[in-house]
């Protein structure tokens, strides 16, 4: 495994903001590096996690340090890929309870990311070829991630709709039977609530479709849902405006998106943190280097904690920086899938593994368990 040098100043990282205690929800974390969601495929056939997944996040806890769970399916017929996990039945509770018990050893918080893919889904995965649901019958181009062709979704209805804000409300209370800390809504990067939100997807006559407020309705009730189930502090949300990627495609970014941030800033000011993803063109593509920062319109509406993401593993010093000017917390996702000691590695400086690609959606140890710890002897 080959290795590569962290762009890092020289200056003591560890006085850096990103290294300042901050607390998110009810917990008091001590530093503001946070382990990104990220779908790995480790669990069985069945969406129960493994004992690769405890160890994986278990390398990954420290003390006071915030992690977020790849993305996890509320429902049986929420996503349409192969050994992902779930959050809806008890076998599932009871195995993730053994990821949650191993990261709190540790120190660590840990929220689960409650996931519905929606349109992009395939009803070959689906137990009775249930079609894929969306928000209006409009096909995403090109192939799935298993080479097929997407399908014209099934268009959900009102009582639909309403039955899968309920799956939420039931997964965020199974993710705190589980004891998880918290939970994150994944609405972003395309899916389900992603696909209400953005105009281009959404070409609804309803009233989940047409105005900013319509097409926000569906992904607002589930943050209503769940933060009356087990509290807005325990409660968080991810977005992705401007983000392209399954077809996305919004008319007016800034305008939706702020709308979505002071609704929460009215209604839920105690909600855990934000979540925002940089939008950018090199979503899969290595050797993109983020430098960009067009989050500010939504970071001055919402007053509490903000956590940027996208592209910092390739721009160690833009991380830093954007922390010290922001105060916000960076989630990492490359970098800490090849670093499970990321955390002290920015701190002191260290030069970080370089992540291999070809592992990440593998279903063993190899590319999950395997990257070394910085070996302090060799200096």
């Amino acid at each position: 495994m080959s290795i590569t040098t962290a762009t890092i100043s020289a200056a003591p990282a560890a006085t850096k903001a990103i290294f300042s205690p901050i607390k998110v929800g009810n917990n008091n974390l001590k530093h503001r590096v946070v382990l990104a969601p990220l779908t790995r495929f480790r669990a069985s056939f069945e969406a129960v996690p493994s004992p690769l997944q405890v160890e994986y996040y278990k390398q990954r806890a420290t003390e006071g340090g915030f992690m977020i769970t790849e993305g996890t399916f509320i429902h049986r017929l929420a996503g349409g890929y192969v050994q992902a996990p779930g959050i809806y039945n008890q076998e599932q509770i009871d195995a993730w309870r053994k990821v949650t018990s191993v990261v709190h050893e540790k120190g660590a918080f840990i929220y689960l990311q409650l996931w519905h893919i929606g349109r992009v889904g395939a009803s070959n995965l689906n137990p009775n070829n249930e079609k894929p649901v969306g928000p209006s019958a409009i096909t995403v181009t090109g192939s799935n991630f298993y080479g097929g062709e997407y399908e014209e979704p099934h268009v959900l209805t009102v009582d639909e709709i309403q039955e899968i804000v309920e799956q939420y409300r039931q997964a965020a209370l199974n993710a705190i039977e589980a004891g998880f800390d918290g939970v994150e809504i994944h609405s972003a990067n395309g899916y389900l609530l992603d696909q209400f939100i953005n105009s281009g997807s959404n070409k609804r006559t309803d009233i989940y479709g047409g105005s900013i407020e319509n097409r926000t309705r569906f992904a607002l009730q589930v943050v209503d849902a769940i933060a009356g189930a087990i509290g807005a502090e325990r409660t968080a949300i991810r977005f992705s405006p401007g983000s392209s990627y399954q077809d996305m495609e919004d008319d007016t970014v800034v305008d939706t998106w702020s709308y979505l941030a002071s609704q929460l800033q009215q209604n839920h000011p105690n909600l855990s943190y934000l979540h925002f993803i940089e939008a950018r063109s090199g979503y899969r593509q290595d050797h993109y280097v983020n430098s960009e920062d067009s989050l500010e319109p939504y970071r001055k509406i919402w007053k509490g904690p903000f956590i940027s993401a996208s592209g910092f593993s390739t721009n160690l010093e833009h991380a830093f920086d954007l922390a010290e000017k922001t105060g916000n917390l960076i989630s990492f996702g490359r970098a800490y899938i090849a670093n499970p000691d990321l955390v002290e590695r920015l701190r002191n400086g260290w030069e970080l593994n370089k992540y291999d690609r070809s592992t990440f959606y593998a279903h063993d140890a190899h590319g999950y368990l395997d990257y070394p710890f910085y070996n302090k002897g060799k200096q």
